[in-house]
C-alpha cells in the first residue's frame, strides 16, 4: 500500500540545510503524523510522501518556494524602541511574539538594536533556504485502515 492524498501517515524525518546543518528531527520522539494533502505540511514534504510504502526511506531536496517561501524584506520592520516595556532590554537574536491588526500572533526575531529603533524580522527562520529531508514511512492510515509492518 502506498500513501496517497487523504491518508494519515506517520513518518520519521531529519531536516537539514544543504550545508548539512540539522534543524529538526523526530529521532527519539514519536513519528510525525499528518494528513497527506491537507496543507498541514510544507508543500515539498507533503508531495514527497505520496507513493511511499511502509518501510520506504528517501532523501529529498525542497527548494525555498516549496518550503517556507522566499525571504521578504517587507517582513523586516523597524519598531520603536520606546514601545518595548521599560524592564525589557531588546537583544539581537531574541525571539518575540507580536499581534497584527486582526489580533493574530506571529513570531519575530530581533536582528538589529538601535538607539531609537529595533529591527524585527517576521520571516520564518527557514525562509529562502533549500531544505533536505531524510524521510522514513512508518505507518499509513487509509481512512481508518491502519497498515503497519
Amino acid at each position: 500500500m502506498q500513501a496517497k492524498k487523504g491518508d494519515t501517515v506517520r513518518v520519521h524525518y531529519t531536516g537539514k540545510l544543504t550545508s548539512g546543518e540539522q534543524f529538526d528531527s523526530s529521532a527519539g520522539r514519536a513519528p510525525l503524523e499528518f494528513e497527506v494533502g491537507a496543507g498541514m505540511m510544507i508543500k515539498g514534504f507533503d508531495d514527497a510522501v505520496v507513493g511511499m510504502a511502509i518501510g520506504d526511506k528517501k532523501t529529498i531536496n525542497i527548494p525555498a518556494h516549496e518550503g517556507y517561501g522566499e525571504r521578504s524584506e517587507e517582513m523586516v520592520i523597524d519598531f520603536p524602541r520606546s514601545n518595548f516595556p521599560d524592564d525589557m532590554a531588546p537583544e539581537v537574536g531574541m525571539q518575540l511574539v507580536m499581534n497584527n491588526s486582526a489580533g493574530q500572533q506571529f513570531p519575530v526575531t530581533i536582528v538589529e538594536v538601535g538607539e531609537e529603533l529595533v529591527k524585527l524580522d517576521a520571516n520564518h527562520f527557514l525562509a529562502g533556504k533549500e531544505l533536505v529531508f531524510d524521510i522514513e514511512m512508518v505507518e499509513i492510515d487509509a481512512k481508518g485502515l491502519i497498515i503497519v509492518p
